[in-house]
């Protein structure tokens, strides 16, 4: 394994992601998966169908992972989500911002790449703003207040960030051990809730929760196995080929948006190549795209009037932001995050639901007051 060229793995790479992606698009397409419907729901209906859905993917992910952790074939203390330093104010931040972000602006950072598949123009809207403000807060005008006003606010951990390895070191266990029996536990929790109810045994939340999760246990697998290299040939250290982060990654979808769009714009320099992450976005669209067309669904959708394309726009920046500071959205912290059981994903799930319950609740009092 020494011996490959690390280029020689970049294919595998860059196709798994947009497989994957053109799976969970098609398949989230169909069974209406959105986490911003899933808190629409509950706030406004009682519904909890669509967060059965979500908690079955993180459920589903949390297994998966744990089981490519435990076959010794990825080891998530490699991701971004579980190093030692614990942001906890930009997850706070950046979370609670980018729930109120997706409540304005219609859907998440994946709900809007699998309506840009339908035809919605609004959405297209939204992903361009979300692109522009990802990349700011990336290397740009926000990334100084990032980094300088909330970064900035963090504790460093004894251990890295995950579950398993802070209760290792708590209780002074080994971390094999305890990896296994926190991941079986924190599903076993979750899978107890979603099909307590009959609404958590629909063929749509089945559907939709069980692939989503395996998409996510596969975006582990494409990038901390296919991808993997024991020994750069460069730099003599291990290495992950095709990922922006240069570490496993699997789907997120407002930091891939800001690189496709760097990638766009400097088209002629050869430094700039498709990663998993550009090509996970644009799968979303294209299985969406594939299913809408399929299903005779596709249908152009615009602004009805001015304010509401200000809510879009607004929403996008706040997602733009919000996603980067808080390192994923409700699919890259929310699930794909959330599987290896990371302090700082929990917290940025908390606060992305706050953000938005808190969103829908002050447009309903807005609305009662101006009937």
């Amino acid at each position: 394994m020494n011996d490959i060229d690390p280029a020689t793995l970049v294919p595998y790479v860059q196709w798994g992601g947009f497989l994957l992606a053109f799976v969970f698009g098609f398949v989230a397409n169909k069974t209406h998966f959105c986490t911003m419907g899933a808190v629409s729901d509950i706030v406004n209906m009682g519904s909890w169908a669509r967060m059965r859905m979500w908690l079955l993917a993180i459920a589903v992910a949390i297994l998966g992972t744990a089981a490519l952790d435990a076959l010794d074939l990825i080891d998530t203390r490699n991701s971004i989500y579980t190093s030692p330093n614990f942001i906890w104010l930009s997850h706070l931040v950046g979370g609670f911002l980018f729930g109120v972000g997706m409540t304005l602006g219609s859907g998440c950072g994946s709900k809007t790449l699998i309506r840009v598949g339908t035809g919605n123009l609004k959405s297209l809207i939204v992903v361009v703003f979300m692109a522009i403000a990802a990349y700011m807060t990336l290397r740009g005008l926000f990334g100084a207040f990032r980094v300088n006003f909330l970064d900035a606010v963090a504790v460093q951990l004894p251990t890295n960030q995950d579950l398993p390895s802070l209760l290792a070191g708590w209780f002074g266990l080994e971390r094999d051990f305890v990896a296994p029996i926190a991941a079986v536990a924190a599903a076993a929790a979750l899978l107890a809730f979603v099909f307590a109810h009959r609404d958590g045994r629909t063929a749509d939340v089945l559907l939709g929760g069980i692939v989503t999760g395996l998409v996510i246990v596969g975006g582990w697998y494409v990038t901390g196995v296919l991808g993997y290299v024991p020994e750069d040939p460069e730099s003599l250290q291990e290495a992950w080929v095709a990922t922006n982060s240069g570490r496993m990654e699997s789907l997120s979808f407002v930091g891939p948006q800001a690189y496709l769009l760097e990638w766009l714009m400097l088209w002629t320099d050869t430094s700039k190549v498709l990663t998993f992450g550009i090509l996970s976005a644009v799968g979303v669209v294209a299985g969406s795209l594939a299913y809408a067309l399929a299903s005779r669904s596709f249908r152009l959708e615009s602004f009805r009037d001015a304010g509401d394309m200000l809510n879009h726009m607004l929403g996008g920046v706040l997602m733009g932001f919000g996603g980067i500071t808080a390192l994923g959205c409700t699919i890259g912290q929310g699930i794909s995050g959330f599987s290896t059981l990371a302090l700082g994903s929990i917290l940025t799930f908390v606060a992305i639901v706050a953000g938005a319950a808190a969103t829908m609740k002050y447009q309903y009092w807005r609305l009662m007051r101006e009937a």
